[in-house]
Formats: structure tokens, C-alpha cells, sequence
């Protein structure tokens, strides 16, 4: 598929319908990606607010859920169910939150039961992506190419660690790559070229009380590739970014966010128009299979042409730099334009199935 204007990629949803509604930004939370969500919500709540263009919704509000739980409501702490309450009637939660409860599904669940319309997939697809485990096997009986990989568990570590320490000498030639089972941002995430720092590695991934998900290391080109849609609609990808670390052996917490970070390529430089076109076909085939909705951004090591899935993340970084917005922007949809279609497509949807 080849992105060239915003028209052929971005679904569409009437301008004007977010004219009359309230729209409260969630963000912060408890999970490692907590520092990240705060800057995603800042970011969203300002590109929501009037600008006079008669584009943005009647009322921009925002939680913050603080570091222990709380929901912060001009300047209260309140239950969930409280703070909601606080800022009724509102139309539609834009969700800012990045990793543990605010993406597998929790949070999801919760306010499909409250009745409350919100940003990104539902809680079935949140809880299944947050899962690279469940992930993996839902893509490769789809045809979708995954790395060689294993689950460990810290009971089975602690129990017989030269059992697992042999399956997983086995996976590949490459070195491995060690991350929790559920997470996000490259938090706890480790590259070996030797099995010398798996003790630690493992250990890391266990600290988040999470299995650990043990992969051969793929060598290619990394990049990630937005989609937009789906759900009842059309689900349509974004032109893919490449990655390409500047300080680092792979795309970790601080090439994604420092200032000094990785090179970020849209469209990928190393790529042919070929290669990309299958990154996007893939993308927008994991963004189906695991009935996404709204938004993903879905993550590949392409070899020789062909893409190996890395994980699908339904709520991805939204800062102005962050590689969804970069994609956007790729296509004429600027930061302002795409937190909108985001915040109006839910909103739509919620109509529809009201």
C-alpha cells in the first residue's frame, strides 16, 4: 500500500462532531511507562483544546492518576467512580496511559461496565496485545512471522536453571532478547549476545511480576507502522518509520525518549517501496486479527523483505515526537488533527452502538 495523502489513509469522521462534547484526558498511572503517559496527556489535552478553528471539542478535562492510584481531580484525590462523577456528563475518556492497567484491558473493562465511551481497542483486543505471549500464537496462526521464542517462569528458573538455560541456548545463533511477558516502552527489556547476563535479565523481568518472553535475536530493520480504524470500520496503515539507534544495540527506553535518541526515518530509508508496502499489509493483518479498534502501532524486524512481528500496542506513546504522530505527520495529519480523529472516531463509534 502506498501512502500519499491523508485522504487515503485516514477513515472518515464528520469534523464537526466533537462540537458539543466533553472530553476528559486520562493519564499518568502505575506502570513504568508512567513518566511517558504524563507527557502524552499534557501533550493531548493541549492539541483537544479550542484553538477557534471550531475543530475541537466544547470542554477539554483531565485525570491524572497518581503514582499509588489515586485519580487526581482538580486537585483532589478521588476514587475512580468519584472522580468520573466529578466532571459529569462527559462523552468520551481519551485514554493517555501507556503500559499496565491503563493498556491490558483493566481499565477497558471497567469503563465498558461504567458505560463510558473511550479512545483505542477494547478491552479483549488491549488484554490480548498487552500478552506478546497470547500475541505470538494468535499471529502465527495467521501467518504472521514471529521470532523463536520461549516463556519462562521465575518458578521454573529458580527450580531448574540449566533446563531453561538450555532451551533457550537453543533458540538461535544471534543472541536473545529478554523482556516481560506484558509491558512496554523496552522497561526491563534486555539485548544478549552471550548467556552470561541472563541471570540478570531474567531477574529484571521477574522484578515487574511478570513471566519473562525469551526470543532469538532478529537481525534486520526495525521499524513500526501506525494503523488507524477498524473495529466496524476500515482499518488503514500509516506510512512505517524506521528505526535506527544512535547510542544503543536496540531501540531501549533511552533511545525512545531522550533527546539524544534514536534516528527516526518516515519513510524508512533502508527499506524498499516493496518492503514497506508488506510492513503496512501485515500491520493493518495483526491490527485485525486482534481486533483492534481505533489505533495501534505494530512493531517489525524486516529480513530480507519480509517483517518478524515484534509486538502490537494498542494505546503507543502520543507525544508530538512520539513515532505515531511522526507517521501521521508523514501524510499531512498534523499532532492537533490526529489526537481529534482519535477522540471523534470514539466518540462516533459510541454513537453508533449507543
Amino acid at each position: 500500500m502506498s501512502a500519499t495523502n491523508v485522504g487515503e489513509v485516514i477513515p472518515r469522521v464528520r469534523p464537526s462532531a466533537l462540537a458539543a462534547a466533553h472530553v476528559v484526558v486520562l493519564h499518568g498511572g502505575t506502570s513504568g511507562e508512567r513518566e511517558v503517559s504524563l507527557l502524552t496527556g499534557h501533550a493531548v489535552v493541549a492539541a483537544l483544546s479550542n484553538a477557534g478553528d471550531g475543530r475541537g471539542p466544547r470542554r477539554v478535562s483531565s485525570i491524572e492518576i497518581d503514582a499509588r492510584g489515586g485519580w487526581l481531580v482538580e486537585g483532589r484525590t478521588l476514587a475512580p467512580h468519584a472522580a468520573l462523577a466529578a466532571l459529569a456528563p462527559l462523552d468520551v475518556v481519551f485514554l493517555g496511559l501507556h503500559g499496565g492497567r491503563g493498556e491490558d484491558g483493566t481499565l477497558q473493562a471497567w469503563l465498558e461496565l461504567e458505560g463510558v465511551a473511550y479512545t483505542g481497542s477494547n478491552a479483549r483486543a488491549s488484554a490480548l496485545c498487552m500478552d506478546k505471549l497470547a500475541l505470538r500464537g494468535v499471529a502465527a496462526q495467521r501467518g504472521i512471522a514471529v521470532a523463536p521464542g520461549t516463556c519462562v517462569t521465575a518458578a521454573e528458573w529458580a527450580r531448574e536453571p540449566a533446563v531453561v538455560r538450555a532451551r533457550i541456548a537453543s533458540l538461535a545463533p544471534n543472541g536473545w532478547v529478554v523482556k516481560p511477558r506484558s509491558g512496554g516502552s523496552s522497561v526491563a527489556t534486555a539485548v544478549l549476545s552471550s548467556l552470561d547476563g541472563l541471570d540478570a535479565a531474567l531477574t529484571a523481568a521477574f522484578a515487574n511480576g511478570d513471566d519473562a518472553l525469551v526470543e532469538a535475536r532478529v537481525l534486520g530493520v526495525e521499524v513500526s507502522c501506525g494503523v488507524l480504524g477498524g473495529g466496524a470500520g476500515r482499518a488503514r496503515a500509516l506510512p512505517p518509520i524506521e528505526i535506527r539507534p544512535r547510542a544503543s544495540t536496540f531501540f531501549d527506553y533511552a533511545e525512545k525518549y531522550s533527546e539524544g535518541g534514536a534516528e527516526e526515518v518516515c519513510p524508512p530509508r533502508s527499506l524498499s517501496a516493496a518492503a514497506s508496502a508488506r510492513v503496512q499489509e501485515l500491520a493493518v493483518a495483526t491490527h485485525e486479527a486482534a481486533r483492534c479498534s481505533g489505533y495501534s502501532r505494530t512493531d517489525f524486524i524486516v529480513v530480507d523483505g519480509e517483517p518478524v512481528l515484534l509486538e502490537v500496542n494498542t494505546l503507543p506513546g502520543l507525544t508530538p515526537r512520539s513515532l505515531l504522530p511522526q507517521e501521521a505527520a508523514a501524510v499531512g495529519l498534523d499532532y492537533r488533527a490526529l489526537c481529534l480523529w482519535i477522540a471523534t472516531e470514539a466518540f462516533e463509534r459510541a454513537v453508533e452502538h449507543a
